[in-house]
């Protein structure tokens, strides 16, 4: 599968999925009182879409109060400049119409707050293509997406400032997390992990900084919190959105004096941790709402990172398949490309989790799992009686037509018919040797069971 993803590929992938490399939009901004800052470019070859806010962290950054912290969202594609609005409070309007998501071509003015951003198309120098490799650390995935991001992980990586990682559920925050670790000089130190949605909220506080003994009822004994289980390595923040506000003050006062004070405990302990957090969540809309820091949100975004869902890295789904086949102890000789037939318009809204967990249930399965119990749409699957009465391919077909079924139901039915034909034929070449049946049809005896059952023969 990595032969796929050579020089020839890769040009397909860039010229189908990501436009021109050259091709760039100079955006410049013009407020009310007349001031026009130098133009911002917005290139093809961004490793993340450019944000447009009031936020300082934002890639166009706008002092404008009625500009929402993390307001919109530039990304080149090969239609042109994708704009979309990020749920902002006041709204993005594209040639004075207000707009949610819109392609840009060049002479466009958005207005946004007390704003006006004018975008125009250029032309840059081509980059350097992005080096051919297909993983960073244990984070696999040859898409141009991943290739674009693997400089910045190995820049970020040499370095040791704090790395906020943005990306939705299963997109393997934690694994990317780790490989920065692994690359980096603290890579002999511990990398420790705590997830603000596992903890009990009585029981955070006492993780994160730890207790002395007697601290509370039940603390028996006196422990360690993370920051000091850390000291040395990187403590991974999970899902540092869903932090209770009423810890985010001390966290940062952790971060800024590198010292903790154990629960019950009169003395401050000194630690050397490198922070790196990660959310599902737009954190400049959690300040907006009042429930997050935007202290401590500066303190967590040095540096930043955003995870791509696998939907728009439909490349790395083979690659990544099998891996995952590979890593859970199946036989690359039994690992098969059909393992994903039907599923290549498929969005994975799980992401890499999601296909993870259907590999390995396609591994632990084998043909069953495409049985209709072991099917997500097996509600949808239509039980024949063995008592229906014996009918043609074309009277099924007729039939389903006639009656209007939905889609999905019509076809399950024409196939069911077909299965309940052949099988009865196959059989009775074979004088009813279920065996050589399975061997005549080119599947196992397992999955012709299934189908006899199915059909309720």
């Amino acid at each position: 599968m990595v032969r796929a993803m050579g020089p020839k590929r890769e040009t397909k992938v860039r010229s189908e999925r990501d436009g021109d490399p050259s091709v760039a939009f100079a955006i410049t901004s013009t407020s009310k009182d007349g001031t026009t800052p130098p133009p911002w470019v917005v290139r093809a070859d961004a490793a993340s879409r450019t944000y447009v806010g009031s936020s300082e962290v934002c890639d166009i950054a706008l002092v404008d109060p009625h500009i929402s912290r993390r307001h919109a969202a530039l990304l080149v594609t090969p239609r042109g400049l994708e704009l979309e609005d990020l749920d902002s409070t006041n709204g993005t309007f594209v040639n004075g119409l207000r707009t949610l998501r819109a392609i840009l071509v060049g002479g466009e003015t958005i207005a946004l707050g007390d704003h006006t951003l004018r975008v125009a198309k250029a032309t840059t120098a081509v980059p350097p293509e992005p080096a051919g490799i297909v993983r960073f650390g244990t984070v696999l995935g040859a898409s141009l997406p991943m290739r674009r991001l693997y400089p910045l992980c190995k820049r970020i990586a040499s370095s040791d400032v704090p790395l906020l990682i943005e990306g939705e559920t299963g997109t393997g925050k934690e694994v990317l997390a780790e490989s920065i670790h692994a690359a980096s000089a603290r890579a002999s130190g511990p990398f420790v992990v705590f997830d603000c949605t596992t903890v009990s909220p009585t029981l955070l506080e006492a993780t994160l900084f730890g207790h002395e003994k007697g601290a509370f009822t039940g603390a028996v004994s006196a422990r360690p919190g993370v920051f000091e289980l850390a000291d040395g390595g990187t403590l991974f923040i999970d899902e540092i959105g869903d932090l209770d506000t009423s810890l985010q003050a001390k966290l940062l006062r952790a971060l800024q004096s590198s010292q903790v004070q154990r629960i019950g405990a009169s003395r401050w302990t000194r630690t050397n941790v490198r922070i790196i957090s990660a959310t599902r969540r737009d954190l400049e809309r959690e300040i907006q709402l009042g429930r997050f820091r935007d202290d401590l949100y500066f303190r967590l975004v040095v540096a930043r990172i955003e995870l791509p869902p696998l939907r728009q890295r439909r490349d790395d789904v083979p690659l990544l398949a099998r891996a995952f086949w590979n890593a859970l102890g199946g036989a690359a000789s039994d690992y098969s490309s059909a393992i994903l037939a039907g599923r290549e318009d498929y969005p994975w809204p799980g992401n890499v989790r999601e296909l993870h967990n259907f590999v390995a249930h396609r591994l632990a399965l084998g043909d069953l799992a495409d049985a209709p119990a072991c099917r997500d749409d097996a509600t949808n699957v239509p039980a024949l009686s063995a008592a229906a009465p014996a009918t043609t391919a074309e009277d099924v077909m007729s039939r389903v037509i006639r009656e209007r079924v939905a889609f999905a139901r019509a076809r399950e039915q024409v196939i069911v018919e077909f299965e309940r034909r052949y099988t009865d034929w196959v059989l009775a070449e074979h004088g009813g040797n279920v065996t050589k049946a399975a061997e005549a049809c080119g599947i196992s005896r397992r999955y012709f069971y299934v189908m006899r059952s199915r059909i309720g023969a």
